[in-house]
């Protein structure tokens, strides 16, 4: 089984052969980091019971959850979050927020469920100041483990079975992905503008023993910049 904790051994390994390398979440979460103010509103899109919050109060203080918003379709999650962070249950495709309420939007891991994302887009445009920024971290469409998931995922049953035996995961934390907004042709497509896209390798994801790891970071290397497996991006409102 390839476990969380595996995986981040593999990922220090990588990076002790990669000087320089970091992993999408460290590049996710210094972006966020770099455009949090005093004073800044947030809005965490598909919050969780934690997650990137709970570093910002690390570096930041505690005084950020209270210019934070949760939004989850998970009840259950909402009620369970680590922090006494203020939540609500909905969607990104209707959010039920105020026009330009917030500084800063962002989301991890949320992007490739995201069915109509033109309409979802549109509302995180909708509710940020101008200026404000959308960041983001996601799988990237175009590398070949997206394509996998994709074919996989057409037979729902099979995925739950696959992610409980081989990452630990129970199937009710998994969630039907669409990659409709996972490429830099599909962002671009916004009416926010694209003002950053990383493209970042991570050789972890079917490293289940050291052979399959070794090529792995070869095949990560070898791939074209553009299909490497993660993007952690930023979209701007219009000032």
């Amino acid at each position: 089984m390839l476990t969380l904790d595996k995986q981040n051994q593999l990922r220090e390994q990588y990076r002790q052969i990669n000087q320089g390398w970091e992993p999408a979440t460290e590049t996710y979460a210094a972006l966020v980091r770099e455009h949090v103010q005093p004073g800044s509103r947030l809005l965490d899109l598909g919050c969780g019971r934690g997650g990137l919050i709970e570093q910002l109060v690390e570096t930041h203080g505690p005084s950020i959850v209270d210019q934070t918003i949760g939004l989850d379709p998970d009840w259950l999650s909402v009620k369970e979050h680590r922090l006494d962070l203020p939540a609500a249950v909905g969607f990104s495709h209707g959010l039920p927020y105020a026009s330009n309420s917030f500084d800063v939007v962002f989301c991890s891991w949320l992007l490739e469920h995201l069915e109509t994302p033109e309409q979802d887009l549109a509302e995180i445009g909708r509710v940020l100041k101008p200026g404000g920024v959308f960041i983001f971290i996601t799988p990237n469409k175009m590398h070949p483990i997206a394509w996998l998931n994709q074919a996989i995922g057409r037979f729902s049953a099979v995925q739950d079975w696959l992610v409980e035996r081989l990452y630990g995961r129970v199937a009710a934390d998994t969630f039907p992905t669409w990659y409709r907004a996972n490429s830099q042709a599909q962002l671009a497509q916004s009416d926010l503008k694209l003002e950053r896209l990383d493209f970042v390798p991570d050789p972890t994801y079917l490293a289940f023993n050291p052979l399959i790891f070794r090529v792995m970071c070869w095949f990560e290397t070898a791939l074209p910049k553009s299909r490497r497996l993660h993007l952690v991006g930023l979209l701007r409102a219009q000032k």
